[in-house]
Parts: structure tokens; C-alpha cells; sequence
């Protein structure tokens, strides 16, 4: 029921892929071959998927230290042993414990990293969720609190630390969010005319699009983030963000059976999450005219009609006032590093 609403939405809301879209996504990408000698590299939601994959590629080009972020730390330990492996490269990957379901753990995360990093060239902010039923996390929608608040709240915290890297390396580091197709099916109707966004969506109401809804916030907020660090008169970062495209990934593993198999079924046209991860990694490497722009099939690429439109940057206004707010509430004062 949940596919069979979208997909009526979509074609009600003309959201539907073109056909170039479609062609796109069976399209082989380009394998990384980007030297990353001496790079410091963070990946989130590195334990599996693409998240993983990408990771790998970063060890196999010659990264000097590549530090997964895994809430479930067991199954960070099983992918840094494959990666090695594969990679023949030891004493390379580092797994390091992150929950961005927690506030204070995304906090305690980048703290260490500010301590214990002499510099870090590459934040790739994959961490995700796609959950049903939906459960309260931190006073907010589970996927809000996840693939927006959280995401954003590491981005900041760690933002002064991709500057130092900048100045002490003489090098432009990238703070990379892996963000979502999904953002083209929907316009925020349900919130967007609401006193306040992030409030309304406390509310448990249309909650099979909440997924899609995060996607579009966190496009908003990054979009804000990049074109605001541009007057900063500080060390120069690259903000830009990613859609993966459909991916073979355990994404919807917190999901019904039913609609699961659904998943399944349509994944057989998906791609690999090796496939997927490249367009991470070059998301992750590319150059400065990817600032504050949205990548997809490893190029650069126009986010939706509406986010595009004049009412989608006035929304993208208000969402990053109330983002800022919410996350000095968790850090005071974390929206100055901007």
C-alpha cells in the first residue's frame, strides 16, 4: 500500500523520473581511481551497503586512515576485516561507535575526533534510516532525528575540524551528505505552510512519506549550510551532497515484511552497493564546483522542480532557522562554527 501511495502521488504531482532518469540507473559508473595518499577519511553507516563500499575504495586508493562510524559496532569489526582483506591493507580502518539515534552519541563521536585527528580530509555523512513503524527519537520523528537533526548536528560539530585540516595541509577537505532521489517525491505540502516545520512533523500523520520528507529537509538544510559558509571569511570546505540512486543496501531492513518484499522484488533491477558507492566516493573528491550542488550518477545534477522554485528556497530559509535552533539546543552555540 505504501509503493501503490507513492507512486500515485508522484504521478499526481507529475514527480515521476523521466525516462533519461531511468536510463541513468542502469548506466555502468565510473570506478574510483582517485590517488587518496595521506587522506583522513570518516564515513557513517559504514558497518554495510554503500557506506561500506565506499570506505573500501578510500583503503584500496591509498587513504592513510579511514575511521568507520557504526552504531553496531560488531558488524563494523566483520567490515573492516573485509575490507583488509580484500585491500590487503592492515592498520588502516578504524571503527569507532556512533548512534545518530542519540544525540549525546553524535556529540561524544565528534569530540573524539576533535581530539584525536590530526587532520580529516573527508566527512561522508552516509548514515540513514527507513523505518516502519515509526518510533520517537529525541523528541522527533525517528528519521528526523536521524537523517536530518543528527546529520547536520556531526556536520557542524566536525566543520572546524575539516578548516583546520584546511589550513595546516593546504588542502580543500569535503563534507559530503549522501542524500536522495526519493527528494523529487515530495513538495512538503503536508508542513510547509505550518507555524513551524520540524513541529508539524512531530505529528503522526502521513508518516509513509516521512522518508522522502527527510531527504528534502536535509537537501534544504545543506544547500543554506554551503552558501552561508561561503561569506564566513573562513577556511574553504567543500559542501555538496549525493543521490545514490536505487541501491541493494539492508535501507529498509526496519520495514514490514510485506513491504520488504516489495523491495526485494523491485531491487532486482537495483544497483550493486559497489555501484552505489561510487557515487559516494565522487561526491567525496570532487572538485570545488560541487559546493553547495547535488550530484547523481557521479555528476553534477538539478534537485527537483520545487526545490528549485522560488517557494522551495523560501522554505529552505525557515527550514535552516529552525535546524539551527534545534541543534544549539543539543550544542549551544555548535550553529557559529558556520
Amino acid at each position: 500500500m505504501i509503493i501503490v501511495a507513492l507512486i500515485a502521488k508522484a504521478y499526481r504531482s507529475k514527480f515521476l523520473p523521466t525516462p533519461s532518469d531511468v536510463y541513468n540507473h542502469f548506466r555502468p559508473l565510473p570506478y574510483p581511481t582517485k590517488d587518496c595518499t595521506g587522506m583522513t577519511v570518516i564515513v557513517t553507516g559504514a558497518n554495510t551497503g554503500i557506506g561500506r563500499e565506499a570506505a573500501r575504495h578510500f583503503v584500496r586508493l591509498n587513504a592513510a586512515r579511514v575511521i568507520l562510524g557504526c552504531r553496531n559496532t560488531t558488524k563494523g569489526e566483520a567490515a573492516k576485516t573485509s575490507i583488509e582483506t580484500s585491500t590487503g591493507r592492515p592498520d588502516v580502518v578504524e571503527v569507532w561507535q556512533v548512534d545518530l539515534g542519540s544525540f549525546a552519541s553524535v556529540r561524544e563521536f565528534c569530540r573524539r575526533a576533535d581530539a584525536r585527528l590530526d587532520r580529516l580530509d573527508v566527512l561522508l555523512e552516509n548514515a540513514g534510516v527507513a523505518v516502519l513503524p515509526h518510533r520517537p527519537l529525541e523528541g522527533h520523528n525517528e528519521e528526523i532525528t536521524v537523517n536530518v537533526i543528527s546529520t547536520m548536528l556531526m556536520g557542524l560539530l566536525l566543520l572546524p575540524v575539516l578548516r583546520r585540516t584546511a589550513m595546516r595541509f593546504n588542502t580543500v577537505p569535503h563534507l559530503t551528505f549522501v542524500a536522495s532521489g526519493g527528494h523529487y517525491y515530495t513538495d512538503l505540502e503536508e508542513v510547509r505552510d505550518a507555524a513551524s516545520i520540524f513541529d508539524e512533523l512531530r505529528r503522526d500523520r502521513d508518516m509513509k512519506s516521512r522518508y522522502m520528507v527527510s531527504k528534502m529537509l536535509l537537501l534544504l538544510a545543506v544547500r543554506q549550510l554551503a552558501t552561508e559558509t561561503n561569506t564566513s571569511g573562513k577556511p574553504q570546505v567543500v559542501i555538496n551532497m549525493l543521490n545514490p540512486g536505487f541501491c541493494r543496501t539492508e535501507l529498509w531492513r526496519n520495514t514490514p515484511a510485506a513491504f520488504r518484499w516489495i523491495v526485494d522484488l523491485v531491487g532486482l533491477t537495483a544497483r550493486s552497493s559497489e555501484m552505489g558507492s561510487r557515487t559516494l566516493f565522487s561526491a567525496a573528491v570532487a572538485g570545488e564546483e560541487t559546493h553547495g550542488r547535488y550530484m547523481s550518477n557521479c555528476v553534477l545534477s538539478d534537485e527537483s522542480p520545487w526545490a528549485r522554485s522560488p517557494q522551495g528556497y523560501e522554505v529552505q530559509g525557515r527550514v535552516s532557522a529552525e535546524l539551527k535552533a534545534i541543534v544549539d539546543g543539543v550544542d549551544p552555540g555548535v550553529s557559529n562554527n558556520i
